[in-house]
């Protein structure tokens, strides 16, 4: 009896499927959660855009009703992340009436801050090393961590000096992509304080340490679910002097209601979380699903190919050997049979 072996091919769509359904688990539960860190080779800039006061040193005095830009530069310092394993950005912020603008030097703005943030590449939380600036504690800043959660997070904010609640007020659309939006708002805080002459405050004295104070109208933030980048943001900055001891906010420095992302900013975040949303996706669900269903579907047909194989060659075998033997002991042709003897 002859044994057929399997076929080359079923042999081939069995071990392709076999290897896909290996692949699914490994694409989703190893390949996609190290694809999730935050990237060290940023360059981008956004801007925000509002109406506002701001006190004018030329002046002397608060002017209301200017435009209010502000640019924020973030590059990550490639060479010191890879070597601390951190994602290190440097962080340039500048704010500007019309009139400072284009600022061929940052010193030339109204108001001009250069932050190093470092954070850790997974979870978004803060790592004090590698010449930090400034101290910064929270669960986010510039961005939030990986798979955005509807809860309150803590966000950081560097004018206050410290973390601000903001709670999840659900999904809004920013040019047609959608996100969770966090709100949040900031109380009248001192904040520092600063020497000016003393009839900036109305005091009748040369020099004075006056009191800086910081409140927010209001911090919006949208993020993208999957990647934690912000898609929209706007925030309501006031700050002021007030005498030393005083209750009441005597010069208006900064004042906005709402300074919040330019349009274009908008669609380039947009497009920036689009990509990299849809790279995971694509590693973490989409490609996970289809080998599942095209490894199981290419084993079950491989296996059935084998089986069907085996079988065709079982079969065979015992269809050869059914009834007599030609050549058998009982046919008559047989060589062993009793043959007529003569008398």
């Amino acid at each position: 009896m002859t044994r057929r072996k399997a076929s080359p091919l079923s042999l081939v769509l069995l071990g392709l499927g076999a290897f896909l359904l290996v692949l699914a688990p490994l694409l989703a539960w190893y390949v996609e959660p190290r694809a999730k860190r935050t990237p060290t080779d940023i360059d981008q800039i956004t801007v925000f855009r509002g109406t506002g006061s701001y006190f004018d040193t030329q002046k002397i005095k608060t002017v209301k009703k200017q435009r209010l830009t502000i640019t924020r530069q973030v590059r990550g310092d490639v060479a010191d992340s890879e070597k601390s394993g951190r994602a290190i950005w440097d962080v340039s912020t500048s704010i500007d009436p019309d009139k400072s603008l284009p600022a061929a030097d940052p010193h030339d703005s109204l108001q001009w801050t250069l932050e190093r943030w470092v954070t850790d590449r997974k979870t978004n939380k803060p790592v004090h090393c590698c010449d930090e600036k400034p101290y910064f504690e929270g669960e986010a800043y510039l961005k939030f961590p990986f798979d955005v959660e509807k809860r309150t997070y803590l966000w950081w904010d560097a004018t206050l000096g410290d973390t601000v609640p903001l709670a999840y007020s659900g999904k809004k659309k920013i040019q047609g992509y959608e996100g969770l939006r966090f709100t949040g708002t900031v109380k009248a805080t001192k904040t520092g304080t600063r020497q000016v002459p003393g009839r900036l405050v109305g005091l009748k004295r040369s020099q004075v340490m006056a009191e800086e104070w910081y409140a927010n109208h209001g911090i919006e933030l949208v993020a993208d679910q999957r990647t934690g980048r912000i898609i929209y943001a706007a925030i309501g900055p006031r700050k002021t002097l007030r005498a030393p001891g005083g209750k009441k906010d005597v010069r208006v420095l900064l004042d906005s209601k709402r300074i919040g992302f330019t349009e274009k900013t908008q669609k380039s975040q947009v497009k920036l979380a689009d990509d990299d949303s849809s790279r995971l996706k694509l590693v973490g669900e989409t490609l996970p699903l289809v080998s599942v269903v095209l490894g199981g579907a290419l084993a079950l047909l491989g296996g059935a190919l084998v089986v069907r194989g085996r079988e065709s060659g079982s079969n065979g075998a015992r269809r050869d050997g059914e009834g007599p033997d030609s050549n058998g002991p009982h046919s008559e042709t047989s060589p062993n049979s009793l043959q007529p003897t003569t008398m």
